[in-house]
């Protein structure tokens, strides 16, 4: 459910209200990046993914079918914890099962098992034995994998290629702003960096001896891309996949 204004315990000074963003900005509650859907309170520049500011109180994973995760305002003890789905610091808000001590970002938590727009579906795995279109390794985190079996992505290189997008950003910001004062505060709809390594689309060219197929491989993985993106990001929709794709092409 969805409301256009909301009050949060995160936030008392303000009411959040509903709004869709084509830029980037970072979630004030799980500390990730997002895009799209959001509640915002633009007084105070506070931003909530949706999964963040009417998160489940509680919820099982197909994944983990034993544990009963808990939704926490901020991780519990005094150890460093990391996401079991990206492999990455959790730092704000999360989800944690005591009986078993896995902790997932709230926008990892609601990955979709599938992602389907008609031309490329994608399954949610929790291992996969082949290797990652982005990193060349296999195994890590959780991946997106094609029915076809051709394209695979593991969560954490989009995050990692999030965060590179992020750093970039930050600098021209800087850079752009040096001396006026002005917070950008990644609010700026920079370059996302996600493209296909070209040593993987080398290899495979080599291995179907067809530059067309070369070219369609670099299309469907491209496009693949962009569906795991959006959902790491918290919006998986195909309007949020396009605008991630303008984004790409810039």
């Amino acid at each position: 459910m969805r409301y256009n204004e909301i009050s949060h315990s995160s936030h008392l000074q303000h009411k959040l209200k509903f709004e869709y963003t084509e830029v980037l900005f970072k979630c004030d509650g799980c500390k990730e990046v997002g895009i799209g859907s959001r509640y915002r309170c633009a007084a105070c520049d506070y931003d909530l993914h949706l999964h963040c500011a009417l998160p489940s109180p509680s919820f099982t994973h197909p994944f983990y079918t034993k544990c009963s995760f808990q939704f926490c305002a901020r991780p519990p003890g005094t150890v460093a914890r990391y996401c079991n789905a990206c492999e990455k610091d959790v730092t704000g808000f999360m989800y944690h099962c005591k009986s078993c001590g896995f902790d997932l970002h709230p926008c990892c938590a609601k990955l979709p098992v599938v992602l389907d727009d008609g031309d490329v579906k994608l399954y949610l795995y929790r291992k996969v034995s082949a290797s990652c279109h982005r990193c060349g390794r296999k195994g890590r985190s959780w991946s997106y994998r094609s029915s076809c079996k051709k394209y695979n992505l593991h969560v954490a290189c989009v995050k990692e290629m999030l965060v590179e997008s992020w750093h970039d950003h930050q600098i021209m910001a800087n850079n752009s702003n040096f001396g006026r004062g002005v917070n950008n505060n990644f609010n700026g709809g920079g370059k996302l960096e996600t493209r296909i390594p070209k040593g993987t689309l080398q290899s495979y060219q080599k291995r179907s001896g067809n530059k067309g197929k070369m070219k369609k491989c670099s299309e469907m993985a491209g496009l693949a891309i962009q569906f795991v993106v959006s959902a790491v990001l918290g919006d998986p929709t195909t309007l949020i996949a396009g605008v991630v794709g303008s984004l790409i092409s810039k």
